[in-house]
This record gives structure tokens, sequence and C-alpha cells, in this order.
């Protein structure tokens, strides 16, 4: 990885000791690790980021400030500033946020051509990829188990006019030449999908060589075991940055609702062609979008997921606004707090 020499847009501005910087490969806890100079390096935090909301404190693919320490571990002193975050609902915290990857270009949503398919579940990471700054790319993997990959693609193909889709199979060289174009010096690409999708497979293929687990699925559902149990960012030989992250059944919508319409654009654009601006689409005169979906330009399904994933993202927005305000109140009196001790 390549040393920066000057510190740029950073969370908490801290003295100049030496600073260095390096970018968080791990993060286990309040555990971390961080490539610096081609290797990687054990590391914590200063004791201020615990008054910080969570959003400003460090994940996988963060550039950070540090102070150097070769004897044990190196102390983060602040967070650059990020070009992409990708984040989705805590699904064990109601109404929490959880921040997964940051300074990420291409999310690789990976998914396998028998029964973990979900166009559903692709629409969510493609609303998520492009509200966080990431390019979505689908891979479909495992299509030489599947008798017509090609409409799998084409249906993948029409979430969004954003989005770019690849079948292949890692296990015998189908389609990786198409994934080429991606593998450029100093790219960060994150791969995301449920467990037994083929992310570890795929890393490997990639790689040439076998540095990922992987594990057998199971016939009866097609799903697989968790192979990857934490986010981690790899370094390859190229300059390419790969960060795997754990299997995700369940991908949740808030804070999402400039990606959903990104997603869904042609549909953001029939809305603003009704003639009412508060239109609902069910029962209003000249309706854009009853007119498309009447006309055979939109179909009743692509509605209705657009529908489902707003509305979604509204409730679970409501509740993060809500737990926020009574949060910030408290990091606000322990921020107080840290400052008097200081």
């Amino acid at each position: 990885m390549k040393k920066m020499d000057r510190i740029h847009g950073c969370f908490n501005e801290a003295p100049v000791l030496a600073e260095k910087i390096g970018r968080i490969s791990e993060v286990r806890k309040n555990h971390f690790r961080l490539w610096f100079e081609g290797e990687e390096i054990p590391a914590r935090l200063k004791g201020s980021f615990y008054t910080e909301d969570a959003e400003k404190l460090p994940v996988v693919g963060d550039y950070v400030t540090f102070q150097y320490n070769s004897q044990g571990d190196s102390t983060i002193l602040s967070v650059c500033e990020r070009k992409s975050l990708l984040q989705r609902p805590d699904q064990s915290k109601m109404g929490v946020m959880q921040y997964m990857v940051a300074n990420v270009d291409y999310c690789f949503i990976v998914t396998s051509l028998n029964e973990d398919y979900s166009y559903n579940r692709i629409a969510r990471y493609v609303s998520i990829a492009l509200q966080g700054g990431a390019v979505p790319v689908v891979i479909l993997t495992k299509s030489d188990l599947c008798g017509n990959a090609g409409r799998f693609v084409r249906e993948a193909e029409q979430i969004s006019d954003k989005v770019r889709v690849h079948a292949i199979s890692a296990l015998y060289g189908i389609g990786l030449h198409e994934l080429n174009e991606y593998m450029t010096p100093g790219t960060t690409i994150c791969l995301m999908g449920s467990s037994g999708a083929g992310k570890s497979t795929l890393i490997n293929a990639i790689t040439g060589e076998e540095i990922m687990k992987t594990s057998e699925i199971r016939e009866e559902d097609g799903k697989g075991r968790h192979t990857t149990t934490y986010r981690k960012l790899m370094e390859l030989p190229s300059g390419v940055c790969i960060i795997d992250t754990p299997g995700m059944r369940e991908v949740g919508m808030a804070y999402t609702q400039d990606g959903i319409e990104d997603a869904f654009s042609d549909i953001a654009e029939l809305e603003r062609r009704c003639k009412f601006r508060n239109c609902r689409h069910e029962t209003e005169p000249g309706c854009a979008v009853k007119t498309a979906i009447k006309n055979g330009e939109l179909s009743q399904e692509r509605y209705e997921l657009y529908k489902n994933l707003g509305a979604e993202n509204t409730r679970n927005y409501a509740q993060k606004k809500e737990i926020s305000k009574w949060a910030k109140a408290y990091k606000k009196a322990n921020r107080k707090a840290y400052e008097d001790r200081e």
C-alpha cells in the first residue's frame, strides 16, 4: 500500500506526534489491525474515540492516522475523510445502524444460481451500495449449475441501469475474464452476499491461491455455513484490495432513500410525472406510475418491491432518529466528563 505524506479531512484532529497513515484491515471489538507499509500491525483507539458517534469510529477500509509503536499496539488518532461508507440496520439492535466498510470502489454482490438467488435481496444490496457511494456489481456464481444463466443476468440488470451483472463459475473459470476490468491497482472491492454464495471461492479464483477457506453447502436448501466470521481487508500483489464480509441473509433498509431512488430511477422519474405531487399511485387521476403498469412499461412486481423497500426505509429511519436523539445526549454527557478529566 502506498504511503501518504499528508493528512486531509480527519474526524478527530490530533497533535502531530510522528503521525503515520495506515488502513484498517480488521476490527474485532476493541482490537484493530492496520495495513502499513506492506504488513499488518496491531492497534487500539485513542481514548477520545469512545465519546464519539458510532459513525466516526474506524471500520474496515478506513484510512487512519496513528502513532506507531514497534513494541506493541499502535494508537489510532483519527479517521481520514471517506469517499464511501456502506451501512445497514443492525439486525440485533433496533434503530441502530451497522457501519460495515469504507472507501470501497466496487461492491461485488455475490449470489449463487441455486436456491440462494433472490431478486429482492440483490435489489437491497444494490440500494445500499449506491447510497454508500460504491458501484454495485452483481456476480452470479455457479453458472455451470444453471441451464439458463442468461435469464437471471437479464433479470438482475433490470434492477437498475446503474448495476453491472456477470455470470461466472469460479470453479471452472467461466466468465472470470469479465472481472479483469475491476482489477486495477489502487481499487478496493468489497464482497457481500449470503453464506455459501461463493465469496471465498471467488477470492481464491481471483488471487490464484487458496487463501480463503471454503465450505460445502447443504443440498436440501442450498445454504452454506459461515466461513467468514468478520470483515477482512486483503491487499493483493497487484495493488487491488479485497474486503471479504460475513454472509448476510437479511439485508435491512434505513438511511437508503437516495440509494433506493437511484436503483429504481425509472420509477422515481415516473413519480415526478404524476399530476399530483402527493400521488399515492392508487386511485388518483393522472398517475404516471399506474399508466406505466397498465401499458406494460413497468411490472407490478418491480413497483411493489420499490414501494416495500421505501416503506421499510422510512420505518427504520424513524426508529433510528428517535434513538439517535437519546444517544447524542448520552454521548454529550460522556464527552463533558472526559474533557473534565483531561
